[in-house]
């Protein structure tokens, strides 16, 4: 899943650098010797503190803007996430934040959220709750009073498709998605998969009992 989620954000025209944000567990280990092997930067952090592992690596590559994108989504489209990226910096300074989840008309698994560091920074600095440190952005969709946050939003709502990975049946689904459209068309975007899934309706059910976490 990994290696499939890199190969599309090198896709990706409107970032310098990828990143993978890891842990310090050494269960992780493997994905640090994944990076070498693809000549991919990584930087290792507090397990449970996430927001803070945001931050230390934002940090140490300097990087003005974060774009964050999440293990979970290997069939994510380097369009939408250029598209956040672009409508964050047409508008800068207007917005602090700028994503596809907060009004989600995006499948679920297409999510990318664009933040300045001095937002991350201040974020960082100021978030409390534990789930506000473990899930990285909660504290700026919580205080729209301190951070001007903006949205993307496709012209369809196809929010009810989910094509991320939290459970087994989520995994089925997305190794069948791979299987039928990845070897003849590596470089498929979103509507290449909603292509698919009008020839494949069913495929909807294989997950569609699957319930988001909640923060």
């Amino acid at each position: 899943m990994i290696a499939f989620l890199i190969e599309r954000l090198r896709h990706v025209n409107s970032a310098n650098t990828i990143v993978m944000a890891t842990t310090t567990n050494p269960l992780d280990d493997k994905l640090e010797e994944f990076c070498k092997i693809e000549k991919l930067s990584c930087f290792r952090g507090s397990e449970e503190d996430v927001l803070d592992r945001f931050y230390q690596c934002a940090k140490e590559y300097q990087a003005d803007v974060i774009v964050r994108v999440t293990a979970d989504c290997p069939l994510i489209d380097p369009a939408v996430v250029d598209e956040a990226v672009y409508h964050f910096l047409a508008e800068y300074p207007r917005y602090d934040f700028v994503s596809n989840v907060e009004k989600r008309t995006y499948p679920r698994g297409m999510d990318v959220e664009v933040f300045s560091f001095n937002s991350l920074q201040k974020a960082a600095k100021e978030a409390n709750l534990p789930e506000e440190r473990e899930h990285v952005t909660p504290y700026f969709y919580r205080h729209p009073e301190l951070f001007h946050l903006g949205s993307i939003a496709g012209e369809i709502d196809n929010s009810r498709f989910r094509w991320t990975v939290d459970t087994e049946d989520d995994f089925r689904l997305i190794s069948l998605i791979l299987q039928n459209i990845y070897p003849s068309n590596p470089f498929f975007t979103l509507n290449d998969l909603l292509e698919l899934f009008q020839k494949n309706p069913e495929w909807v059910n294989i997950n569609a009992h699957v319930k988001q976490k909640e923060i």
